[in-house]
């Protein structure tokens, strides 16, 4: 077990309240209501269920409308998992440890896979998370008219709203554990999460994927995807992964700065990039938000994004506030139970993005019930 659980991860495993030596190789099963807190097997039900949710979406998307888009989305963000993930918790077995390290561990929950490292709920987040920003920005019509780069910009706004809620939390609940020794990595950092994830994998990966997706498999001019099943399932592969590499050059700029000696111009840079997401991300859903007075654009099959987005935010408000106590009892940023906080402001910040986007969305699928084809 030691090519698999090294002294970094051990002592990740250690704090996070179980060890990683004697894991399966392939899957463990645990008891629900016997994991490290209450919080978990709420969070693996919410996000589990999306993607189960959002999968019978996709597949009526396709079968029924014709629309191959949501399917191969929610297939390619398994690939990029596929792609990013074993790199990331096994960073010696790729040859990375000297370039990047063992950046995070997660917790055990109900279901895990490759030697506890990967658990069932984060297969299921990609496709959950993915399928929920991209049907917001579909409601609101910014693919129809403002065309695929700027829908695919909307995409990585609303998935930094969504998933910093998600991110915010979890150190402080265990749900995983960022690896302090890994300063260059995970410095600079807001509060205890790294800005680097913040903008790389909560706003660039899912616009990246969603532009990817929709310009390998989506219409063109209003029609029917030509394709047939296995030329979308290569281009959904593909989708999927190539994803990383788009991630790789958008870093580029915070990474010519990396190191001790640099890191506030580090921090200067990515403080930077998160803002411009959340500006053209604000600009694009006001402009959409206007656009329904005079120009509807309204969506066919509308129950996910009327129902899923308000739950996760629901569920993710309804965990914040069982956090709060121990919160605001932290000292130093760091709470009774020895673990970080997040950051209130931004989480705060965010879920007013995200009521925002939901208030625009139901007000989009509430309208004619007409589709527009996405303009590529």
């Amino acid at each position: 077990m030691a090519h698999a659980c090294d002294s970094a991860a051990e002592r990740l495993a250690e704090r996070l309240g179980f060890s990683c030596q004697d894991a399966h190789p392939v899957v463990d099963v645990r008891n629900p209501f016997g994991l490290e807190n209450a919080t978990m097997p709420f969070l693996e039900l919410l996000v589990i269920g999306g993607a189960v949710f959002a999968l019978i979406h996709a597949w009526r998307r396709w079968r029924r409308d014709g629309d191959p888009v949501n399917i191969s989305l929610w297939f390619a963000s398994v690939v990029y998992l596929a792609v990013i993930e074993p790199p990331l918790y096994f960073p010696g077995w790729f040859g990375l440890q000297e370039h990047v390290g063992l950046i995070f561990s997660h917790n055990v929950f109900t279901v895990q896979f490759m030697y506890d490292r990967l658990p069932l709920y984060i297969v299921a987040f990609y496709p959950a998370l993915a399928q929920l920003a991209y049907e917001v920005v579909r409601a609101l019509g910014v693919f129809a008219r403002r065309g695929l780069l700027a829908g695919s910009l909307a995409v990585a706004f609303v998935c930094q709203a969504f998933y910093e809620l998600f991110d915010q939390l979890g150190p402080q609940l265990k749900w995983w554990a960022w690896n302090p020794d890994n300063t260059m990595i995970n410095e600079p950092a807001l509060a205890s999460v790294p800005m680097n994830s913040m903008f790389l994998f909560a706003s660039v990966s899912f616009g990246a994927l969603t532009y990817l997706v929709v310009r390998l498999v989506g219409a063109r001019d209003g029609r029917r995807s030509p394709l047939n099943d296995r030329r979308i399932t290569l281009r959904t592969i593909a989708a999927g992964a190539l994803t990383p590499l788009a991630m790789a050059i958008a870093g580029v700029p915070s990474n010519a700065f990396r190191g001790g000696d640099h890191l506030g111009i580090q921090r200067a840079v990515l403080g930077a990039e998160l803002a411009l997401v959340w500006i053209v991300g604000l600009c694009l859903l006001v402009d959409a938000w206007r656009a329904r007075r005079t120009d509807p654009a309204p969506v066919a099959s509308p129950l996910f994004v009327r129902t899923y987005p308000a739950l996760y935010l629901g569920v993710h408000c309804a965990l914040w506030l069982c956090a709060l106590p121990a919160y605001f009892a932290a000292v130093d940023n760091i709470t009774e139970q020895s673990t970080p906080i997040g950051s209130l402001w931004y989480a705060a910040l965010c879920a007013v993005a995200a009521t925002g986007l939901i208030v625009a969305a139901l007000r989009a699928t509430t309208s004619r019930p007409a589709e527009e084809p996405v303009r590529s």
